[in-house]
């Protein structure tokens, strides 16, 4: 196969996820609807947080709502992740996944195919959230717009890999659903995107070493810093690394031959 038949592999799936997300505007909304409300209740309920800055002086104090608005885009991406995978769930139990899997293209470029799909509807939905949040004083440099794309891309891959090794195992619909909210919840509130690490480490130091590795603090770290045009290094790290780890065991878990779905007969389903 040439390159033009990846090409056209690639753009079908991504098609297919961007037509996908388009009908089910209920998918849509809520993916803003999340963010906003909290976004709304927080900022009413704490006006400033001592939190950690991106420049001298370090501790300052900061609106709020600035402060948790890019733990809320990386929420966008956690739930969409989770939601890109649980479509995947849906697929093999409607036996539509077959004829995807069946295919003569590897593995692992149909998985990177379908974490690319997911990763652009999520970029997507973070710059609509941070359009509409720029009424509720979230407004961070214009350049700042652009430096958080790569972040976004890198976060939004990670957080998605995730969801593709926790749908490679799980066979029936309602199970993914329970284990998305084992999953979720604690990634969020066990992280950076409510409250700097520091004050966490002030009050616990067992949560605040649960944060410490959580993947999900350091896309959080990464994206807010990438906002105000700056660059984590170890945060940058620490989600690569995280992306390696999880698109690895997501292919292992999609061989037929040796993965999650073989030892549960699942097959190409």
């Amino acid at each position: 196969m040439n390159a033009g038949a990846y090409w056209q592999c690639l753009s079908g799936i991504i098609r297919r996820e961007g037509l996908r997300w388009v009908h089910q505007r209920g998918r849509f909304v809520s993916a803003l609807v999340r963010p906003l409300v909290w976004l709304v209740i927080f900022a009413a309920g704490f006006h400033f947080v001592l939190g950690v800055s991106i420049s001298p002086p370090y501790r300052t104090y900061i609106p709020y709502e600035v402060y948790i608005a890019p733990g809320l885009a990386g929420m966008i991406q956690l739930f969409n992740g989770m939601q890109s995978s649980l479509s995947m769930v849906y697929d093999r139990e409607m036996g539509s996944m077959r004829t995807l899997m069946v295919s003569p293209f590897p593995r692992w470029f149909l998985l990177m195919g379908k974490l690319l799909a997911g990763v652009a509807v999520s970029i997507v939905q973070v710059y609509i959230f941070l359009a509409i949040a720029w009424f509720w004083n979230i407004r961070p440099p214009l350049t700042g717009y652009v430096a958080v794309l790569p972040a976004l891309v890198l976060s939004g891959l990670m957080l998605g890999a995730l969801g593709l090794v926790l749908s490679s195992f799980i066979r029936q619909l309602e199970n993914f659903a329970g284990v998305m909210n084992f999953v979720i919840f604690p990634m969020f509130f066990t992280s950076a995107a409510l409250y700097p690490l520091w004050r966490v480490q002030q009050a616990s130091l067992s949560i605040y070493w649960a944060s410490e590795i959580n993947p999900f603090t350091h896309a959080v770290e990464l994206i807010r810093f990438a906002l105000y045009d700056a660059f984590n290094p170890v945060s940058a790290l620490v989600v690569c690394a995280y992306l390696a780890l999880f698109l690895g065991a997501a292919v292992v878990g999609y061989d037929p031959g040796r993965g999650f779905l073989a030892r549960r007969g699942g097959g190409a389903e």
